[in-house]
């Protein structure tokens, strides 16, 4: 692996380990939606000023409408307002310990449909790696 690439991957680790920390002790008198909403804000006004310094935002704008835009859109509903909704509930009503790594078996749905829809390549590799995840989501039911 690419040294810079290892170097984010692990860096995007660590903030996602620490993060449910936060957010856990955050919802102890918080319903899950303000949560999602206040946290939804914060990062929309940091992705605006970063990318008003960047200069970026005349670029988003060619996105909207076309095709890319789409799908992008739809990605964001599932994963960042759908998805994150049902993942503060479950930080809410349970164990951090137990909630986080059930709700990062999603590599599982991701294989199944990148198979399904984008015809990538079955591999036993990636059919053994989905296995070990199922293995730890039983594990962890207990």
């Amino acid at each position: 692996m690419v040294g810079r690439a290892f170097t984010f991957a692990l860096f995007a680790a660590l903030c996602w380990g620490i993060a449910p920390i936060f957010g856990k002790m955050g919802l102890s008198k918080v319903e899950p939606f303000q949560a999602l909403a206040l946290r939804s804000f914060v990062v929309a006004s940091a992705l605006l000023m970063w990318g008003i310094t960047g200069g970026w935002l005349k670029e988003l704008g060619t996105l909207v409408g076309t095709r890319e835009g789409t799908y992008i859109a739809i990605e964001g509903l599932l994963a960042s307002f759908v998805g994150h909704l049902a993942y503060f509930y479950a930080l809410k009503y349970g164990e951090a310990s137990r909630m986080v790594p059930i709700t990062s078996s999603f590599p599982l749905f991701a294989l199944f449909f990148a198979i399904l829809l984008l015809q990538e390549e079955f591999a036993w590799d990636k059919i053994f790696g989905a296995l070990l995840i199922v293995a730890g989501i039983i594990l962890l039911r207990r």
